[in-house]
């Protein structure tokens, strides 16, 4: 069974304009899903190579996976610095699902991880670009599963960044070390979260990403 509820959000959902929730449903012209609260999302330049984030912000990278003929799915993610230095790097089962949920909730999970951290000033990247393009406000889901997903990704961003978050495409050699933290998640028993110290199975792509290649 598809473990979509990390943490509870009920409280937050309650925050969330009706025109959003209209939004989410395809009800609604207007995409206020990250833009609520008063915070505006910056749309990144789509890249073919990871890019450090300002000086004073971090950069989350997330990604999931979900085999072709199982659907067993997994999600991870990954925190760097302005000098491409590792900060934080998730990843977790979360059971049968689609690869837009996986990508969504892979997502999800670093928002939360940042909240957790009191880390406000992020910027997001990753190579879904459906799911970029949602928090852009650019399109509408109408899945289930993925809706949920969704109503908790709008609950948390405008708890995040006041002074407007850029989100970016990034294709998939940009996102290597995310993938690797994805790919990871196959194979933990519980959800695994690593700081300061990242495993052996990313190592060379983040010194590749930090060096620029």
């Amino acid at each position: 069974m598809l473990r979509v509820q990390l943490r509870p959000l009920s409280m937050m959902l309650q925050a969330i304009p009706v025109s959003a929730r209209l939004f989410l449903a395809g009800k609604a012209p207007v995409a206020p899903v990250g833009g609520s609260g008063g915070r505006s999302i910056h749309a990144g330049e789509s890249t073919n190579t990871w890019r450090k984030p300002d000086a004073g912000r971090l950069k989350l990278n997330f990604d999931g996976s979900s085999k072709h003929t199982s659907r067993r799915a997994s999600i991870g993610g990954v925190y760097r610095d302005h000098e491409g230095g590792f900060v934080l790097g998730y990843a977790e089962r979360i059971g049968k699902a689609t690869s837009s949920v996986a990508e969504l909730a892979a997502l999800r999970r670093g928002l939360e991880l940042a909240l957790e951290n009191g880390w406000l000033n992020i910027s997001i990247e990753g190579d879904a670009k459906t799911v970029v393009d949602v928090v852009r406000n650019r399109v509408s889901i109408r899945a289930e599963e993925d809706l949920r997903q969704c109503e908790e990704i709008a609950a948390l961003l405008p708890l995040l960044d006041d002074g407007g978050m850029a989100v970016s495409h990034v294709r998939r050699a940009g996102n290597r070390v995310a993938h690797g933290f994805a790919k990871l998640g196959h194979g933990v028993a519980r959800p695994r979260v690593w700081r300061g110290v990242p495993p052996d199975e990313v190592l060379r792509y983040l010194q590749r990403d930090a060096d620029g290649k």
